[in-house]
């Protein structure tokens, strides 16, 4: 199998640079890293990918018995870092991206060295102790709604997801992303998302780990932030002065300052 045709992974930066591998998050596409990556391929190779069913992926590689788990996604990143016999490289993940990067991380740790975690959310649902941010009653009725209609769901939940309603064209940046998503695939990766609990993978990262969280984010409260970094010892947390859940479009030069900043500490 093709692997760089199968998650359209392209690659930027100076040969024999330390890789870094950006990994986009629920009905988005590598397209998301746009402000970033051009910053960090001056100094390192940038890897860039869509999970399969999403983006320019080939969509026939698509199955819903491998992707309607983390573990799925993780299998691809695992493949993508194989295929580029990528050496301990950094995987930034955001959102739901960053659990399956710690999935990937532990299946591959000669290929993953280290994570950063942008807006980490290891579980959605409140729990007992805990504070995901969301019940299962909203839960249930989030992921009813995108199945009865799942273009008036992503008209509605983008812009809440993205936040920042003074800048509407970032909402509808997200709304469009996640039309362009096969309704039956993004059911699918929904669930995995959104009715998924990492809590207990966290507990085996032991590579170095920056959690990057937003001052104000509706979908992953700074009370999830706090734990992911308590949960993994080897972690550093920074808290962004930005609001919503993608700070890669809302904030790109912060977040692409805290990531150098983290990259630079490796080296």
């Amino acid at each position: 199998m093709d692997i760089r045709h199968r998650n359209n992974v392209t690659i930027t930066g100076p040969a024999g640079a330390p890789a870094v591998v950006l990994a986009h998050g629920f009905g988005c596409d590598q397209n998301m890293w746009r402000l970033v990556a051009p910053v960090l391929a001056r100094r390192y190779r940038v890897v860039l990918f869509d999970y399969v069913g999403s983006g320019r992926s080939d969509l026939s590689a698509w199955s819903a018995e491998r992707y309607s788990s983390l573990e799925g996604y993780a299998q691809d990143v695992v493949e993508v870092c194989e295929e580029l016999e990528l050496d301990r490289a950094t995987l930034v993940g955001h959102s739901v991206s960053a659990m399956t990067g710690a999935l990937a991380a532990r299946r591959a740790p000669e290929r993953i060295g280290a994570l950063v975690m942008v807006t980490p959310s290891p579980r959605y649902i409140d729990d007992d102790g805990y504070r995901g941010g969301f019940s299962a009653e909203d839960i249930d009725e989030l992921l009813a709604s995108l199945d009865s209609n799942y273009l008036g769901w992503s008209a509605a939940m983008a812009p809440v997801i993205m936040g920042n309603p003074d800048r509407p064209e970032l909402g509808r940046e997200l709304t469009n992303s996640f039309c362009a998503t096969d309704p039956d695939i993004a059911r699918v990766f929904a669930r995995a998302t959104f009715l998924g609990d990492s809590r207990e993978d966290l507990r085996h990262v032991t590579v170095p780990t920056l959690v990057l969280e937003c001052d104000q984010d509706a979908i992953a409260p700074r009370e999830v932030g706090a734990y992911v970094h308590a949960a993994i010892p080897s972690s550093r947390l920074v808290t962004l002065g930005a609001t919503g859940h993608c700070p890669q479009l809302s904030a790109p030069e912060a977040t692409t300052e805290a990531i150098l900043g983290f990259l630079g500490s490796r080296r």
